[in-house]
């Protein structure tokens, strides 16, 4: 994974496969969020204590507020967080039935997975739907949280196995 900060606080996270090429005079160090990203990874931390400059249109700002108030270990669907965005901020010419596909376009645009827990957000049908990392990632992330898939106990030794993958 790689880290980006802006001037007042962390503006992106990128994937392995996903790392910009930064020039070397934007690299520095980042030790407080590296080692707020290794304790939650240790199932040591649950929340995040950084600054974010989250960086998006009126909307976007309001979903992503929405999945920062997912409690860690729980989910919550795209139509659930549909329903808490304001209205005002959809186009007036958006069928209220269509709103979770453009809160799911929202969720997409996340510019700071994990640490903005857009892995939380899951189907109607309590499927596993998209995530930029890939499914099998968010799968992870939420065993490492102790959510339950599919009706059986995670295995948190296999999370813990899958991890490296992240």
């Amino acid at each position: 994974m790689a880290v980006v900060a802006g001037s007042t606080g962390i503006t992106n996270i990128h994937f392995d496969g996903h790392t910009p090429r930064l020039p070397e005079a934007a690299r520095r160090p980042l030790p407080d969020a590296i080692a707020q990203l290794d304790a939650y990874f240790a199932g040591e931390r649950r929340a995040f204590e950084l600054d974010l400059e989250l960086r998006g249109d009126p909307l976007q700002r309001a979903v992503w507020g929405q999945l920062l108030e997912i409690a860690y270990g729980e989910t919550t669907t795209y139509g659930q967080i549909a329903k808490r965005i304001d209205e005002a901020l959809y186009d007036s010419e958006l069928e209220p039935y269509r709103r979770p596909r453009v809160v799911g376009a929202a969720i997409g645009r996340n510019p700071v997975p994990v640490m903005v827990p857009c892995h939380r957000v899951i189907g109607a049908d309590g499927s596993l739907t998209g995530y930029f990392g890939g499914v099998e990632r968010k799968k992870v992330l939420l065993e490492l949280e102790g959510v339950r898939l599919g009706g059986g106990a995670p295995e948190p030794a296999a999370a813990k196995d899958q991890l490296a993958m992240l």
